[in-house]
């Protein structure tokens, strides 16, 4: 090792974390994607032939280590509370009568913030670096998460000017519209989803691998201190501000009150401002705002007494379970559905909610003919929340957990909580592939969809996916209310598939943790079909987005027996298992270098836009930041507008999009 190389390092290491700053804390970046990659790239390298260099908080550290066995436990220097709760504005201004009385008639200010419901952690600096993330635990001992907070993309390694010594606070969430992504995704695959985005992020956390942490868009935010040294403070909203000012991830709602109508009112206008926030907040957190009065009123073992999180009530309805359903997924997994009487509940009508599996169903001991109580688990999922058996009919009729598939008859196994059908030949499951197959993000088969595929496989048309390929006008003319003209569309629609890119038909093939840009990415890296099923996993690892848990997945896959059928039909078929000169060659155009965010309501798929976009050279995330370049809204543009306005980000309406589009047509 030369001393060129070390001075490199020292420089280039700072350099990209200056960079990472600007990015993710200030908003302010200085140059372009491309030129911190080409840095970031470097200071990889010289960190892999070089290890002797490589500083334990290096930014490329965020992308995880090596799967651990399991979570140490650490003690908390000062011990880590929960804060007491309430659910009625009585309960709230009781509390803040004993404020009045614990402070002995001084006068109190009251900081009103967002109550996160995400999973409460302590993260220490020293010497401005990052050294240890601990979840609360019992309070007095936490498990040492600390690989797996690094993943956390606004969560700085290093940052300038803190105390010597300083532990903050904090609440890591995932976002709504990750999580709202992330249950996209697995719905496709016929996983389970998550209820809401707090079990999502609790559940995140509790990955041993913390690479694979690194694939799901935690946040965190800071809000307390724990031990501290050399630091001088007043107020809680000098602390707000300062954790801010440290480029440190903070509230950016927060109200400073005074008096019982003052801290009402803030609690109330944040219950109407709270559906705008990227996170999901279940209360408001009210804090007595000078420090020298938060010690006077103390403490008792588990909570502050000079502060309280008031609860908002979620939104239920009541209503009668008329029958239960059975849905197969893509993968086997069996949900029990509650088929309702249609109820009005946070601004749509519902009539099924999920019964999640059927350990849950014991649990609340749920049965057909009960009134049930209903709410959108983290304002995302219907689901059943409890029966009312005061009102329980005579009738009613327990749900009989099935003893083979409900669709098939095939044998299932027991995973976890959950049953899957492990019958190859299950037409439930055929069923949601070839929807998966056909779907426009997929193969883009016009004409064959849900009611389409379930007509094809149960009329004994398709046993398998590849049969599609297979199907003539004679053999659709036998199903019911099928003419000419829609027979003639559907086999259209599968002569265009054939000529669709390698990143379509390997997302198609429905590969477990393989999803739409994933796919792409693999077609580019080995640049035919045949070579990705060869690949080894370690050959898989090399490839960005890909850890060892996926690059296993993805080696089972190709190495069954059934796919290797399926891959030999569909090259019979004519499909095109090689990338194409537009997949493999560097994208250019209008887009080139630009990255955009989607929201509202579209005229067409966002796939097509995001394929679009793609085609000239850009690049498509999943919320705004400072680092968009462009926001192409459509109707009903959320909470992702209003930050996009207030970054300045350029927004596009569709007509604009399609006017840049236009140019770079040469229009």
């Amino acid at each position: 090792m030369s001393s060129t190389h070390a001075q490199r390092y020292t420089r280039l290491l700072e350099e990209v974390r200056r960079h990472d700053r600007l990015y993710y804390v200030e908003a302010q970046p200085e140059i372009s994607d491309a030129a911190y990659d080409r840095l970031y790239r470097e200071l990889q390298d010289l960190e892999k032939f070089h290890p002797e260099l490589a500083d334990e908080n290096s930014p490329t550290r965020k992308v995880g280590g090596a799967p651990l066995d399991s979570f140490r436990t650490v003690a908390h220097a000062v011990r880590m509370q929960s804060l007491n709760n309430t659910y009625s504005e009585q309960e709230l201004e009781d509390f803040l009568g004993r404020v009045e009385k614990g402070l002995v008639g001084q006068s109190a200010e009251f900081a009103v913030e967002p109550k996160v419901d995400g999973l409460a952690v302590s993260v220490r600096y020293e010497k401005g670096r990052l050294v240890q993330g601990l979840t609360r635990g019992d309070g007095e001992r936490g498990d040492d998460i600390t690989e797996n907070l690094k993943t956390i993309r606004n969560l700085p390694l290093s940052v300038r000017g803190l105390p010597e010594r300083i532990e903050f606070r904090g609440e890591v969430y995932l976002p709504e519209p990750a999580f709202a992504s992330m249950n996209r995704a697995r719905e496709k695959k016929g996983e389970p989803l998550f209820a809401n985005p707090r079990n999502a992020a609790a559940g995140t956390l509790k990955l041993l691998d913390s690479r694979e942490v690194a694939r799901r868009p935690l946040a965190i935010v800071f809000y307390g201190l724990g031990e501290v040294s050399g630091l001088s403070l007043k107020t809680q909203e000098e602390l707000h501000r300062q954790i801010l000012d440290w480029g440190l991830p903070g509230h950016v709602w927060f109200r400073l009150v005074r008096g019982t109508s003052g801290v009402l009112s803030a609690v109330r206008e944040l219950d109407s401002a709270r559906h705008n926030f990227s996170f999901a907040t279940d209360g408001a957190v009210i804090k007595v705002n000078r420090l020298d009065q938060q010690k006077i009123l103390g403490q008792t073992d588990k909570a502050p007494r000079w502060a309280i999180a008031y609860k908002y009530a979620p939104e239920q309805a009541e209503t009668r379970l008329h029958a239960v359903t059975f849905q197969v997924g893509r993968t086997g997994v069996i949900t029990p559905v509650a088929e309702l009487e249609p109820v009005l509940l946070s601004g749509s009508t519902i009539s099924r909610a999920t019964l999640h599996n059927f350990e849950e169903v014991a649990r609340k001991d749920i049965r057909v003919g009960d009134l049930v109580t209903i709410e959108k688990a983290g304002e995302v999922i219907p689901a059943v929340l409890s029966v009312n058996l005061k009102k329980r009919p005579a009738a009613s009729r327990p749900i009989p957990i099935p003893q083979q598939c409900p669709v098939c008859g095939g044998p299932l196994s027991k995973e976890d909580v959950f049953l899957r059908c492990t019958s190859r030949d299950c037409v439930g499951q055929l069923k949601r592939r070839l929807q998966h197959f056909a779907h426009r993000g997929a193969m883009d088969i016009e004409g064959l969809g849900e009611v389409m595929a379930a007509q094809l496989v149960d009329a004994g048309l398709l046993q398998h996916v590849d049969q599609i390929y297979d199907l003539t006008e004679e053999k659709l003319s036998s199903l019911e209310r099928m003419g000419e003209k829609s027979a003639a569309n559907l086999l259209a629609g599968i002569a265009a598939s054939k000529t669709r890119t390698l990143g379509r038909l390997i997302f198609a093939l429905g590969i477990p943790q393989v999803g739409a840009v994933l796919s792409e990415t693999l077609a580019r890296r080995f640049g035919s079909l045949e070579k990705l099923a060869a690949a080894s996993t370690s050959d898989l690892t090399q490839v960005n987005d890909v850890g060892p848990k996926v690059a296993d997945e993805i080696a089972a896959f190709f190495h069954e027996p059934a796919t290797r059928r399926l891959l030999s039909s569909l090259k019979k078929a004519g499909l095109n298992f090689t990338a194409l000169k537009e997949e493999l060659a560097e994208r250019g155009g209008v887009f080139a270098g630009k990255k955009f965010v989607l929201t509202g309501t579209l005229s067409r798929p966002r796939e097509e836009f995001i394929r679009q976009i793609q085609s000239l050279g850009g690049s498509v995330a999943g919320s705004v930041s400072a680092k968009t370049d462009y926001l192409l809204a459509g109707d009903e543009a959320g909470s992702k507008l209003d930050k996009a306005r207030a970054l300045e980000v350029r927004v596009l309406s569709e007509k604009d999009f399609e006017k840049l589009v236009g140019k770079d047509a040469g229009e």
